[in-house]
């Protein structure tokens, strides 16, 4: 079977979280392949309304599985909080979730330095970011040093690894962040979050990639969830006003790790 892609042609807002939400039971999977917390999808189910940002908007669909890709960045609080809504709200969520284990963490270190970034005017003008800690991330993903994957909070070192990244990034900032950025950057309460985190994700991580690759050789059909819009794409975009992601088309294989071969449809 073939893939099929819904993608936005402009900023975003195109309503690709309404689309994805009707095509989703003619599919198998619906997978978010790139983008972070910064993409709001609404779907509007009777008189609910579910705003969702880290998971693909075929979860309101239990027959239909759901799978965040590699080239997602998740903030885990946003991801877990966006979890229990949905339960408190009757449904099971992570019955047909899967998170992909090579998906970057954003950290609080990430905030801070969105905060720092998007205070500095150039030209006249800031880039606008969402402060969500997005680009700082992606900027670590491809620096590749000071990067937190899935897998790695799941490790039995990672105190280890984060204290020294922590560290780092404390020299880095010092000088730039304000005294109340700097506290927000203290061990305990970040080992805190991160043990919470991996207890909870733990369950539905994996790698997805090959899971996709199998589904796709067993005859599965795949939805594509696109998040932002084509405009906002970070090298084929209105550069600097764009996220830090590939979210036009090309995007789709890198982020979800399945060949444009198997891409037959595109929205």
């Amino acid at each position: 079977m073939s893939a099929t892609s819904v993608i936005g042609l402009q900023w975003g807002d195109e309503a690709k979280g309404k689309l994805v939400d009707i095509l989703a039971p003619a599919h198998d999977i619906v997978v978010r392949y790139q983008g972070g917390a910064n993409a709001g999808h609404t779907v509007v189910v009777g008189k609910e309304v579910y705003k969702l940002h880290h998971i693909p908007s075929g979860i309101l669909h239990p027959g239909v599985m759901n799978v965040i890709a590699p080239g997602v960045v998740i903030e885990p609080n946003t991801m877990l909080l966006e979890l229990e809504g949905l339960e408190a709200r009757g449904l099971r969520p992570r019955e047909n979730l899967l998170l992909s284990d090579r998906t970057h963490l954003v950290m609080p270190w990430h905030l801070v330095e969105d905060q720092i970034l998007n205070a500095q005017v150039v030209h006249g003008e800031n880039i606008g970011t969402t402060l969500r800690g997005i680009g700082p991330c992606y900027r670590d993903k491809v620096g590749r040093t000071f990067a937190v994957r899935v897998a790695e909070i799941l490790s039995a070192n990672v105190d280890e690894r984060l204290q020294v990244i922590l560290e780092a990034k404390r020299k880095l900032l010092h000088g730039l962040a304000s005294e109340e950025q700097m506290s927000s950057l203290e061990w305990e309460p970040i080992a805190s979050k991160v043990h919470r985190w991996a207890k909870e994700l733990r369950p539905i991580a994996c790698d997805t990639t090959t899971h996709l690759l199998d589904e796709l050789d067993a005859g599965k059909r795949i939805l594509l969830e696109g998040a932002q819009g084509a405009l906002l794409d970070i090298d084929h975009g209105t550069f600097p006003f764009v996220t830090s992601s590939n979210s036009s088309g090309v995007g789709v294989s890198s982020g979800s790790g399945i060949p444009a071969k198997w891409v037959e449809t595109v929205l």
